[in-house]
C-alpha cells in the first residue's frame, strides 16, 4: 500500500511529457495568477475600446423626422434609413393650391418619397390605357414647349396629366427639342417610354392659355375629362385660328416701334418713320418666311428697313428744317426685334437647373441677336460711306417727359401683347403692368440717379411678381402677363450705340455698349425670375410643413 504524501515534491509531474509546453522553466519568474478561474474569451474587447458609436457631426438626407433612432426610445442619436415604428409620415398636398405648385413640389421630391397618386379621372375595370395617356401627355407638353413655356413648367404639366389619369412612377424629361416620359408599372415590370420631337415653334398665347385650361380641368376632381374628350379638346386647340389677322400684327409691329422711339426721346416725325420702317421689315420677314428661309435671315431682313429709315432721315436733315433724332428711329425698330421672350425663358431654365435647355435657348437668342447686328450694320456701313452724320454722342432719352413716356410704355406693351397673340382679356392688364414697370424704372434711373442695370432689375422683378400673382388668380400661365410687360425695358438704345460704334471702326466703344445691352438683358431675365420666386414665397406652398423636416426634398442642386 502506497502512503499518500502532501509534500510539494509529490505534486510535481515526474516526466517531461506531463509538463505543459507553455509552463515557464525552473528559475524563471512565474506570471501572476488570474483573479478568477474563468478563462478570457477571444471575443472580449481589449482595454481602451468602447462599444458606443460617435455622434454624427451633421444630419443626413436620410434622417428620420426628429432625429430619433429606432430602438432608442425618446433618444437623439445617429439616424439610419429604417422605417419608424409609427410608419413613414404621409405627404398631403393642398388641393386648393394651383396644380403648378402641387406638381413642382412632387417633382422636387425623390421618386421614392412621392405619395401615391389619387386617380382624378375615372377608367374602366382594366385601368388606364398607358400608351394613350403617355401620348396625350407628350402632345400637351409639345404645345407648351412650342409656345415658349419654361422647361420646369412643361414637366409640371406633363406630371400633372399623367398622375390625374392614375399613372404612378412617371418621370417626364424636357429638353429644347425633345420630350420624353417614362412609366414603370411596378418594380418587376419593364418601363414604358415614349418621346416626341418639337419641330415648329410659334407664339400664340391664346393657344397656351387654352392648354392650361385643359390641364386645369384634367387635374380637377369635379370635372370628368375622359381620354377621348381630352383628345378632342386638344385637337380643337391645335386647329383654332389665331385671334388677330395678319394686318393687325403688321400694324402692331409699327405701333410698337413708334412707341419705343417716343420712349427714347423721339417726336411725331420719328414715330411715323419708325412705324413705317418696322411695318416694312415685318412684311419682308413674312415674305422670307413664305419662301422657306430660316429665321436667321428673316431677322436680318426685318432689321434693315428701320435702320434705312434712320439713315435716310439723317441724310435729309441738313436739307430740311427739321430737328429730330434719327437714331431713335433705329432704336424703335430694334425694340420690335429683340428676342426678349426667348431670353427670359432661357435664363429661367438655367436658374431652375435645366442647363441643357437653357444653353439651347440662349444659343438661339445669340443667333437672333447676331442676325439683328448683321442687318443693322449693313445699313449703317452704307450710311457711313454716304457721310451720314450718325452721332453717337447725341444721347437718347436726355429729356424727361413723364406723361408722354408712360403713355408710350403702355402703348408699347399693348402692341407687344397683340404680336404675342394674347387673349383679349389679358391685353389691358399686361399693358398696365408695362406702364408700372416703366414708371419704376424712370423713378429710379431718371429721378434717383441709380444705374440702369439695377433699375431694370427692380422693374423686371415687379413685372415678374405681378405676373405670377395674376396667373395664380386666373390659374393660367404667367407668360401672357410678363412677356409683353418687359417690352419697355428692352435694351434697344444700348444695342444701337454698340452697333454704331462697330460701324464707325470704334470697336472699344461698341463693345462697351453691347456689354451694357447684355447686362440689361440679363437683369431683365433674372429680375423676372426672382419676382416669380418672391410671389411663391408670399403664397401657401403645398407640402411646406413636411418639406421643412425633409432634407431630401430640398431644391438645391450640385451638392
Amino acid at each position: 500500500m502506497v502512503a499518500e504524501s502532501d509534500g510539494p515534491e509529490d505534486r510535481k509531474p515526474q516526466t517531461d511529457e506531463a509538463r505543459s509546453a507553455f509552463t515557464p522553466p525552473s528559475g524563471v519568474e512565474q506570471p501572476p495568477l488570474p483573479e478568477d478561474d474563468h478563462p478570457t474569451s477571444e471575443f472580449a474587447l481589449p482595454e481602451g475600446l468602447s462599444t458606443e458609436q460617435p455622434a454624427e457631426p451633421e444630419g443626413s438626407a436620410f434622417d428620420l423626422p426628429g432625429g430619433t433612432t429606432p430602438g432608442a426610445a425618446g433618444g437623439r442619436g445617429p439616424s439610419h434609413a429604417y422605417t419608424p415604428a409609427r410608419g413613414v409620415p404621409v405627404i398631403r398636398l393642398n388641393k386648393e393650391a394651383p396644380w403648378q405648385d402641387r406638381m413642382r413640389t412632387l417633382l422636387r421630391m425623390p421618386s421614392g418619397e412621392r405619395p401615391v397618386p389619387e386617380r382624378v379621372q375615372r377608367h374602366d375595370d382594366q385601368g388606364p390605357a398607358v400608351p394613350r395617356v403617355l401620348d396625350l401627355t407628350l402632345r400637351i407638353g409639345e404645345l407648351l414647349l412650342a409656345g415658349g413655356e419654361g422647361a420646369e413648367d412643361v414637366e409640371a404639366a406633363m406630371f400633372a396629366v399623367s398622375r390625374a389619369y392614375g399613372l404612378d412612377r412617371c418621370e417626364p424629361t424636357v429638353t429644347f427639342t425633345l420630350l420624353s416620359i417614362s412609366h414603370q408599372p411596378s418594380l418587376v415590370d419593364d418601363p414604358v417610354t415614349a418621346s416626341r420631337t418639337v419641330r415648329r415653334r410659334g407664339t400664340d398665347y391664346t393657344r397656351l392659355s387654352a392648354v392650361y385650361t385643359l390641364i386645369d380641368d384634367i387635374t380637377t376632381e369635379d370635372t370628368d375629362v375622359t381620354l377621348e374628350e381630352a383628345y378632342r379638346r386638344l385637337a380643337e386647340i391645335r386647329r383654332n385660328r389665331h385671334p388677330y389677322p395678319g394686318w393687325a400684327l403688321t400694324v402692331s409691329s409699327g405701333l410698337l416701334a413708334g412707341a419705343a422711339s417716343v420712349l427714347v426721346g423721339g417726336g411725331v416725325v420719328v414715330f411715323a418713320a419708325a412705324a413705317l420702317g418696322a411695318m416694312l421689315g415685318d412684311r419682308l420677314a413674312w415674305l422670307c418666311a413664305g419662301r422657306g428661309l430660316p429665321e436667321f435671315y428673316q431677322f436680318v431682313v426685318a432689321a434693315m428697313p428701320p435702320a434705312a429709315m434712320g439713315v435716310a432721315l439723317t441724310l435729309l436733315g441738313p436739307h430740311v428744317s427739321w430737328e429730330g433724332r434719327p437714331s431713335a428711329v433705329i432704336t424703335g425698330g430694334l425694340f420690335a426685334l429683340l428676342p426678349g421672350r426667348a431670353l427670359v425663358a432661357g435664363v429661367q431654365d438655367g436658374l431652375t437647373g435645366y442647363y441643357i435647355t437653357a444653353a439651347a435657348r440662349l444659343l438661339e437668342v445669340m443667333y437672333f441677336f447676331i442676325a439683328i447686328v448683321v442687318g443693322v450694320l449693313l445699313v449703317l456701313y452704307l450710311g457711313v460711306q454716304l457721310h451720314a452724320q450718325l452721332t453717337p454722342e447725341a444721347a437718347l432719352h436726355s429729356d424727361v417727359r413723364p406723361v408722354a413716356q408712360t403713355l408710350a410704355a403702355v402703348t408699347l406693351s399693348f402692341a407687344f401683347a397683340i404680336l404675342l397673340q394674347q387673349d383679349r382679356s389679358t391685353v389691358l392688364m399686361v399693358s398696365l403692368n408695362g406702364g408700372v414697370a416703366w414708371i419704376v424704372y424712370a423713378a429710379m434711373h431718371d429721378v434717383g440717379g441709380i444705374s440702369p442695370v439695377a433699375s431694370t432689375a427692380v422693374a423686371a422683378g415687379l413685372v415678374g411678381l405681378f405676373g405670377q400673382l395674376f396667373s395664380r388668380y386666373q390659374f393660367a400661365s404667367a407668360l401672357p402677363y410678363i412677356t409683353a410687360a418687359i417690352g419697355p425695358l428692352l435694351p434697344g438704345s444700348a444695342t444701337y450705340f454698340g452697333l454704331l460704334g462697330f460701324a464707325q471702326n470704334e470697336a472699344a466703344r461698341g463693345l462697351a455698349s453691347l456689354s451694357q445691352a447684355v447686362a440689361l438683358a440679363l437683369a431683365i431675365a433674372v429680375g423676372v425670375n426672382l419676382g416669380g420666386e418672391i410671389a411663391r414665397l408670399f403664397l401657401t406652398v403645398p407640402g411646406a410643413a413636411q418639406a421643412s423636416s425633409r432634407r431630401a426634398a430640398k431644391r438645391t442642386r450640385g451638392f
